[in-house]
């Protein structure tokens, strides 16, 4: 069997190819990497732009909604300073809480001829003990007002611009 021996240019040239290709392999990987580091810093960049309109927008929103919250408070605390003033002007009495009523001839009351007909004694005003009931519903009244009105704002302008979730 002939026995295979190398002669040292052919050793050379091989340890000298081997050199050479190792670096050439890291090489290219590197170059690899760097791409798929480019594309995902591309990507990031997108992501980044779409994040900041997100904010963007979410900060208005916020604005938006603060407007709308100042506004209705603002004619809620109006409302019932009115009602409170109206509330203390009655019970000082400089002014009479009155009520729309008409009493009728016939009705559930029959007529005989001994009933005597009252001439009509003035208008018709809520009891006393009825009156603070009615200025609470009053002011119940303007609470659900501004927060139906408020929630309607708060759908049409704010929620209608949502940015789009993913």
């Amino acid at each position: 069997m002939p026995e295979m021996t190398l002669s040292p240019f052919r050793l050379a040239l091989i340890v000298m190819l081997i050199t050479a290709l190792v670096p050439l392999y890291w090489f290219i990987r590197v170059v690899d990497q760097r791409d798929e580091a480019l594309k995902d810093l591309k990507g990031l960049k997108s992501e980044v732009v779409r994040l900041r309109e997100v904010a963007r927008i979410t900060g208005e929103m916020l604005g938006e909604r603060d407007a709308i919250d100042q506004r209705n408070t603002k004619e809620l605390t109006h409302v019932r300073d009115e009602n409170r003033r109206l509330r203390r002007a009655v019970d000082d009495g400089a002014q009479r809480l009155r009520i729309r009523a008409t009493c009728s001839a016939t009705g559930s009351v029959p007529a005989t001829s001994s009933t005597t007909r009252v001439a009509d004694a003035g208008t018709a005003e809520l009891a006393a003990d009825a009156r603070p009931d009615y200025f609470t519903l009053r002011d119940q009244h303007a609470l659900s007002r501004q927060m139906i009105l408020g929630l309607q704002q708060y759908a049409l302008g704010v929620c209608q611009r949502a940015p789009a979730q993913h």
